[in-house]
């Protein structure tokens, strides 16, 4: 039985499009990555997510949600964690 919070149809859209992201960039099973839980740790914790990964889906991100990312928008503390990961999403796609 599938959770209900790992139904794509059921999550917002950058929620969604963050995850897709995510297995895309990262090369993991999207069944994986709908796993992650606000607390799952990403940046340091995952071996695919290193420096390279997080540039490819920084650009990935810039094109799928038609946002520009500047420098000074990106802390290393974004990428702690999928909550962290999700909340700096969701402050980007509001601009």
């Amino acid at each position: 039985m599938q959770h209900p919070a790992s139904s794509s149809s059921d999550r917002p859209p950058v929620e969604s499009a963050l995850r897709d992201l995510l297995a895309e960039t990262l090369g993991m099973p999207k069944k994986r990555v709908a796993q992650f839980t606000p607390d799952t740790a990403l940046f340091g914790a995952l071996p695919e997510f290193d420096s390279m990964a997080v540039a490819h889906f920084l650009t990935a991100f810039e094109e799928r949600l038609g946002v520009i990312i500047e420098d000074d928008d990106v802390e290393a503390e974004d990428f702690a964690t999928f909550g962290t990961l999700l909340a700096f999403a969701e402050r980007l796609a509001a601009r």
